[in-house]
């Protein structure tokens, strides 16, 4: 193919993904919005009252850049997850696989629709938050480089799950076992420098905790990261590596037909 052609199918692929999510706008962008409504309430305004504040900034206002994480990371994960592992179950792969599309050009259009899914909640997710806390976002650039770094990698992994997965089971087994414990565990809701020192140091080993506390430095202009001793170019580094990881993962895969080759 030449370079046009790929430009086109790739642009293909993107719509397609943006079109598929908006059509469901109730389930994909709706849903989200009010979930983080109901967590504002209940966490937020409910035991937040009785924290009191994080850090120096009002607990509800703390708790938002978590927010605002979880969700980019949710939806990116299942918007790739559930959309590639459709088509398999549908058998409608196979038209990939007898066209001369190349598989990067496949997975970087799926990628990108995570990505637009990520932007799109991200912004809901702000906006909702705003009868709840005061958002004044202090450094544009790194906060939304941040929010698609995250949908970029979380878009990835959703692709790669989708590969190995042979049922609706297994597409529940990462979110369930392996997501939702790392998001919840990452800061969202406290500051690390609540737990105990054993705990702060396990906590270190989990990617979600800098890319939450990477917004957050986005966001609020301040961090754990300060407190870890660590810079948010070592933040960042730790989003790219993960992401080179999955992305070349996921393209080997894909290339050896893991998953959509009888």
């Amino acid at each position: 193919m030449t370079f046009s052609e790929q430009i086109n199918a790739l642009l293909t692929i993107v719509r397609k993904e943006i079109h598929r999510f908006t059509r469901i706008w109730l389930q994909t962008l709706v849903s989200p919005a009010i979930m983080i409504i109901l967590y504002f309430v209940t966490i937020g305004v409910i035991i937040g009252s009785r924290i009191g504040d994080m850090n120096g900034f009002h607990f509800l206002q703390w708790m938002v850049p978590g927010m605002i994480m979880m969700s980019v990371i949710n939806n990116t994960y299942s918007n790739v997850l559930s959309s590639f592992f459709s088509i398999k179950f549908q058998k409608s792969v196979e038209e990939l696989l007898v066209t001369p599309v190349p598989s990067y050009v496949i997975l970087t259009g799926w990628v990108l629709g995570g990505v637009a899914r990520g932007l799109v909640v991200a912004v809901l997710v702000a906006l909702v938050s705003l009868p709840f806390a005061e958002l004044h976002i202090q450094n544009w650039p790194l906060t939304i480089l941040v929010i698609v770094l995250t949908s970029i990698l979380f878009s990835t992994g959703g692709f790669l799950n989708a590969l190995f997965a042979e049922s609706f089971d297994d597409v529940s087994i990462v979110p369930t076992f392996i997501l939702t414990p790392l998001s919840y565990l990452g800061g969202i809701f406290y500051s690390i420098n609540m737990l105990p020192d054993f705990w702060r140091t396990v906590s270190y080993a989990n990617p979600i905790l800098y890319m939450v506390n990477a917004l957050r430095q986005g966001v609020l202009g301040t961090s754990d990261l300060v407190s870890m001793n660590m810079s948010i170019q070592f933040a960042l580094f730790m989003i790219l590596f993960f992401i080179i990881i999955l992305f070349s993962l996921s393209l080997w895969f894909l290339n050896k037909g893991k998953g959509i080759r009888t």
